[in-house]
């Protein structure tokens, strides 16, 4: 019969076992119908994704109430990002789940379009709470800008228009 002794957790430091707060607004206005930017949103955080080093970062979003979001590595391997907890097409996606934390944090993201004539206003919110490491809260702002443009740009060649709007 084999035993196992118990050590003493090694004591963690406040910075690191302290619940933070993450809350990041981001808006962009697209010359593009509310359609249009809709796929383009579905194809970023989808089959289209990349890293801003221009790396493709391919994950996959069922686009359904429920439904799931994340990366597929192949032979049972991945990262689930979340669920889909609101949808309704093409003016309101909401997600809850770790996203890029693999560790004790939950998100929401809601992607608000509303259209405003000749162009569609996008407004990104994302909330989070838990153990969010300091890089991610430093670094998740321009992550979100990134996936911003990177969606202006989908829409606008989509919309066959290269202009930007002012």
């Amino acid at each position: 019969m084999s035993t196992a002794t118990l050590q003493p957790a090694p004591q963690a430091t406040p910075a690191a076992d302290a619940i933070q707060t993450l809350h990041i607004q981001r808006d962009a206005s697209i010359n593009a119908s509310a359609d249009v930017v809709w796929e383009s949103l579905l194809d970023e955080l989808g089959p289209e994704g990349q890293l801003p080093d221009g790396k493709p970062y391919p994950r996959i979003i069922e686009a359904w109430p429920g439904g799931r979001w994340y990366r597929d590595l192949g032979n049972n391997a991945g990262h689930f990002w979340g669920h889909v907890q609101v949808i309704k097409p093409p003016t309101l996606l909401e997600i809850t789940g770790p996203l890029f934390m693999s560790y004790p944090a939950i998100s929401h993201v809601q992607y608000r379009l509303t259209d405003k004539g000749n162009t569609t206003q996008l407004t990104l919110v994302h909330s989070a709470i838990g153990l969010i490491a300091k890089e991610h809260r430093e670094g998740v702002s321009k992550g979100w800008t990134f996936i911003l443009e990177r969606i202006r740009d989908f829409s606008h060649a989509r919309a066959g228009s290269s202009r930007k709007p002012r």
